[in-house]
């Protein structure tokens, strides 16, 4: 059984450049600086489109993690799925979801995931992962929603 939740992210950016932003490898890096992920393999830098892989390798747990994500589903700029072919999960599936509003755009991230390992990773999943999944989202979405940093 997965584990599954949401999160939204309002912003005064345009709903085109929100949804360019969450597909960016590179903002991608920069907001998650704090867990030292890189894209070391598939697209690995710039915007990555419908059927493109990127690698991740990241400490999560003090741990060394790789995750390799395809972009699966992508209809511009409404929304776009990235899921795991290859990492720490039996599962994993994060939609990007695009709204227009009054004062700019919504990011809606639904991501679901499974945890390897059975019964102890049901448990994981309950007790530590999803907090700490959603934690990241919703930094990853803070990040996005005060838009692209001049260089």
């Amino acid at each position: 059984m997965a584990v599954s939740f949401e999160c939204t992210t309002h912003t005064s950016l345009p709903k085109s450049e929100l949804f360019d932003l969450a597909r960016s490898i590179d903002a991608h890096k920069d907001s998650m600086a704090k867990s030292h992920e890189q894209a070391v393999a598939g697209v690995t830098a710039g915007l990555i489109s419908l059927g493109e892989e990127v690698t991740w390798r990241a400490w999560h747990f003090g741990l060394p993690l790789h995750m390799t994500s395809r972009i699966t589903e992508m209809q511009s700029p409404d929304y776009f799925v990235d899921e795991q072919v290859k990492g720490p999960f039996r599962r994993f599936r994060h939609r990007h979801e695009f709204n227009d509003n009054a004062a700019g755009s919504t990011m809606i991230d639904r991501i679901e995931f499974t945890a390897p390992f059975g019964p102890i990773g049901r448990l994981a999943e309950k007790l530590v992962l999803a907090r700490y999944l959603k934690s990241l989202i919703e930094a990853r979405g803070r990040h996005l929603a005060d838009g692209p940093r001049p260089d």
